[in-house]
């Protein structure tokens, strides 16, 4: 990362420090606070993979994952063959967690997650197009991004302590599901989402299936409550993707 993004990101947060410090509030707290939000913006590619790899861990600790010979595991196993096997040399592990949630994410360190109610809703196919978007969010470093936005996030509620040689190796239980909560609801921005979408849909054509199962997979999620869906809330209308993916399928490119 840029020294300006580095000044920039701590000259906000200090502007915000400063403006609290007429309320009452601990400035003390509020400045060791601040220095953690900043020093999330100096995450190694090697503390990423340390923090997402722990972070995962405890996810998967806390959550109900579906059994090896299960419908859902047969189905994923089956799904993600046509999926790469790695990104940026980090091998891709894929897991279901049983619960009625429609959302999947993956993680800088190879994690990938997709919730059973998403499963239930969707064909082998739209499953592999939502898991090649999530896919992509990783391999053109949104997923880094939002790791570190997490991170920043947990660091200001005191959630995660300072940055040192190995604070990231030693973080507790409750500040690694701290920073997972914050990563899996993290939003992207209309322009990573699109990129995503384009990487689905690139990693389609190129294995051989049909990207039409991207187009449905945003129409089915278009019709979800965005309040009662993980995967909603942190994206953009479904309605307009489905719209740009079939131009791309009608322009044939």
């Amino acid at each position: 990362m840029k020294a300006l993004t580095r000044y920039a990101l701590l000259c906000s947060t200090v502007a915000t420090l400063s403006a609290c410090a007429g309320s009452g509030m601990d400035t003390n707290a509020l400045l060791d606070s601040g220095t953690k939000v900043a020093q999330a913006a100096t995450l190694t590619d090697a503390d990423m993979r340390t923090l997402t790899a722990q972070s995962c861990q405890q996810m998967d600790a806390k959550s109900q994952i579906a059994p090896a010979g299960s419908t859902y595991v047969k189905r994923l196993n089956n799904i993600s063959k046509g999926l790469p096997t790695e990104i940026a040399g980090q091998p891709l592990n894929f897991k279901v967690y049983q619960t009625k949630d429609v959302n999947a994410w993956a993680m800088a360190n190879g994690c990938v997650r997709v919730y059973s109610g998403l499963m239930d809703m969707m064909t082998d196919d739209e499953v592999r197009a939502v898991l090649g978007h999530e896919i992509g969010h990783v391999a053109l470093g949104h997923s880094r991004k939002a790791a570190q936005t997490a991170y920043g996030v947990a660091a200001a509620r005191g959630a995660v302590g300072a940055l040192g040689n190995s604070t990231v190796s030693a973080l507790s239980k409750s500040q690694l599901a701290d920073f997972g909560e914050q990563f899996v609801n993290a939003q992207f921005s209309q322009k990573q989402e699109s990129q995503a979408d384009d990487y689905s849909f690139d990693l389609l054509k190129q294995k051989g299936y049909n990207p039409q199962a991207l187009v449905s997979s945003f129409q089915k999620l278009a019709t979800l409550d965005g309040g009662k869906s993980s995967i909603m809330s942190s994206h953009p209308s479904s309605t307009d993707r489905a719209k740009h993916i079939q131009q791309r399928i009608a322009n044939g490119k």
